[in-house]
């Protein structure tokens, strides 16, 4: 009986062995996640917020003071170019007309007094009862009353004109959307001309200013789509198009912006001066295109879960890639050991042809993505990646077919499974690595 049990127990032992080794390895075998290569497109956009406003916008003020006596337009008033929008209390400017044309008047006439005596005195000069010295004098007195006369005339001229500017009358056609004054208010143009209204030109057809991140404003260009919404209509998309980029930058908080202006059509009369806007502008697109996530181009597996074939040709094309690198590191010097400079007999520079394919080289449309083979190790893929939106980039040639599958990730179960006092053991959760 007691053989019988050792038996028993050693057998037992060999199966828990046999069951730990083989649960071991199971789990211990690496575990990624893929994403299959389609189709499909992919469109690139800069996105933005930015202010609608009217194309032309007119702040209507007065350039005399007095009082408000009549206001004949309103907030939304539609107006015509001349109407009559409002009308200051004219009745010192009306005594102020009808002093200047009084003055004007007694000018006129010591003018005529004027002249009558210089005649008088050039008739006694040339009969000599008169000295030259007074026919001086005479002449200048009529001479003084000309010049009086024109400065009345001015001056008369003068005070009809504020006597019209007391008729305040609408510069363009359009839309008051502000009236900033009431019927008796006091207004006062002394050193700059209060508003009294603006009006807006047709808000039939509208601007949007869209303030762009520098680092996104290299791909704006002009007459590219917009398309915005804003909070008033969330479901509703509006369209523009780009119609100017303006080169003044705009820094808030070490912030680099500029202004793109959107010329938005506005048939319904939608959309109003003020608006905020969620811009995106559609910089380019690709229609049925071979794409894979992005995340596949960001994943980087371990040495060990590389194939050994795989790994092996990868190895030595990083060391032919290395050795090109350093020939051009070496074309930057003369054999004599001088440094070339950017222009020929120049010296003490670096060789521009050096950073022109370096920056190519860091700008390569080429890119390794992997994908699990028979032995369910990885295996790298060379592929020329296009166009990408941040979610999917376009495969533009490379040994992926449509329906295959590239690794975006990785999850490894760690081989303990054991469960303490305290819950399953640390090797019981998945951890995951991109």
């Amino acid at each position: 009986m007691k053989k019988f049990l050792i038996i028993i127990g050693i057998v037992i032992l060999i199966g828990v062995v046999i069951f730990y080794f083989f649960i071991h390895k199971k789990n211990s075998e690496p575990k990624f996640r893929t994403a299959k290569v389609e189709r499909g497109d992919i469109i690139l956009r800069v996105s933005a917020t930015g202010t609608l406003n009217a194309l032309t916008t007119v702040q209507v003020g007065t350039q005399v003071s007095g009082i408000i006596a009549e206001l004949y337009a309103d907030y939304n008033s539609v107006v015509k170019k001349g109407d009559i929008i409002a009308k200051l209390d004219d009745t010192f400017l009306k005594a102020q007309v009808a002093e200047a044309e009084a003055n004007l008047y007694k000018a006129k006439v010591t003018l005529k007094e004027a002249e009558r005596n210089y005649n008088r005195a050039k008739e006694l000069f040339s009969q000599g009862f008169l000295s030259e010295a007074e026919l001086n004098q005479a002449e200048a007195n009529y001479e003084s009353a000309k010049a009086t006369v024109k400065q009345m005339e001015a001056t008369l001229e003068r005070a009809k004109t504020n006597l019209q500017y007391a008729t305040i009358r609408a510069p363009i056609d359009g839309i008051v959307i502000s009236r900033n004054v009431d019927r008796g208010q006091t207004v006062a143009a002394s050193l700059q001309a209060p508003t009294l209204f603006t009006i807006a030109q047709d808000l039939k057809q509208m601007r949007l200013e869209a303030s762009i991140d520098e680092a996104d404003i290299g791909k704006i260009k002009e007459n590219q789509i917009a398309t915005f919404t804003v909070d008033a209509f969330p479901e509703e998309r509006f369209m523009g198009r780009v119609s100017q980029i303006r080169l003044e930058p705009i820094t808030v908080q070490n912030v680099v912006t500029y202004t793109v202006i959107i010329d938005v059509p506005n048939p319904e009369l939608k959309l109003r001066p003020g608006m905020t806007a969620n811009v995106s502008i559609l910089i380019d697109r690709r229609h049925n295109v071979l794409r894979i996530p992005a995340s596949a181009l960001q994943f980087r597996p371990d040495p060990k879960d590389i194939s050994p074939l795989a790994k092996k040709v990868e190895e030595e094309t990083g060391e032919k890639q290395q050795t090109q690198t350093n020939q051009e590191q070496r074309r930057m010097f003369n054999p004599s050991g001088e440094r070339r400079g950017f222009f020929p007999g120049m010296g003490g520079g670096m060789n521009p042809e050096f950073f022109r394919r370096m920056r190519e080289r860091f700008q390569s449309e080429e890119a390794t993505v992997y994908v699990i083979g028979a032995d369910k190790k990885l295996i790298p893929v060379k592929i020329k990646k296009g166009l990408s939106d941040g979610a999917f980039v376009e495969v533009v040639s490379g040994d992926l077919k449509e329906g295959q599958e590239v690794v975006i990730g990785s999850s490894t179960l760690a081989s303990s499974t054991q469960q303490g006092p305290m819950g399953p053991g640390p090797g019981a959760f998945m951890m995951f690595r991109r």
